[in-house]
């Protein structure tokens, strides 16, 4: 089946069709997706979703919101974490291409997040932008003093953090940046990755994918991005298909597999 692991539902982009934009990724086939939380004060938008059966949540901070809150406790992270319908810590991370927060501010928050996710076993959903060493450095200290699951979502970085953060046993998720023309040296990454730890996603309403690049992505548009996975990797679409979804459940655990596929 199809799994968008990355998506941002609720959104102003989706506030005039946001049922029509679910119903569509319905009938693309897309029988699951997670919906991120971009910031704590927003999670009781991105929870209301997750009402629905086959639409589940995370809770977290983004890096450029990080300002929002710079004592952010990891105790008020794994205490929301305890709904059920949660099923990750973030989105979170670094983000100094923006710098949209302080830098120090980023990287206290992000510890913060790694803590919880520690502490909660449910995979912390990284972030990374032109912050790679300062990234592979954190995960390296964080993941010393515990192991922690670890996603790199929408992953566009270096092939040096790729390998640091593949070292400690890090999923990576593939977005619709793999379809643009000029994105050579993310597909060259892509060929890289642990062919049993890749997952798909839209990072949606953002990043849509080739032939709707510059439109408003949605998750309908998912089966252009596993196609393209497929095609770098010399899958067929058929294991593609069914290499990522082992790989979603194998990370997602606390989503139980047999209520969404049915016994």
């Amino acid at each position: 089946m199809l799994i968008d692991s990355h998506v941002n539902l609720h959104a102003p982009q989706f506030d005039e069709d946001r049922e029509a934009v679910i119903e569509r990724a319905r009938a693309a086939g897309v029988r699951l997706m997670v919906n991120i939380c971009d910031k704590v004060s927003n999670y009781d938008k991105v929870r209301a979703l997750a009402e629905q059966p086959d639409i589940w949540a995370t809770v977290g901070t983004h890096p450029h919101e990080a300002k929002e809150d710079p004592g952010l406790a990891a105790e008020t992270l794994i205490a929301i974490a305890a709904d059920p319908r949660v099923v990750g810590i973030g989105e979170c991370g670094l983000d100094f291409h923006y710098d949209l927060s302080p830098r120090d501010i980023q990287a206290q928050v992000f510890r913060a997040h790694a803590t919880a996710a520690r502490a909660t076993g449910l995979p912390l959903v990284v972030h990374t932008r032109e912050a790679d060493e300062v990234m592979g450095d954190i995960l390296e200290e964080e993941y010393a003093k515990g192991p922690f699951r670890i996603l790199m979502h929408c992953y566009t970085s270096g092939p040096a953090l790729a390998q640091r953060a593949a070292a400690l046993g890090a999923w990576f998720s593939v977005s619709g940046i793999a379809t643009f023309k000029a994105a050579e040296d993310v597909r060259a990454v892509i060929r890289d990755m642990p062919a049993d730890r890749i997952i798909v996603e839209t990072d949606c309403p953002y990043l849509a994918p080739a032939p709707y690049r510059g439109r408003r992505n949605e998750p309908a548009f998912l089966p252009h991005v596993l196609a393209k996975l497929a095609e770098v990797r010399g899958w067929s679409l058929e294991e593609a298909e069914a290499r990522t979804e082992d790989a979603f459940f194998a990370l997602f655990d606390r989503i139980p597999r047999q209520v969404v596929l049915g016994p």
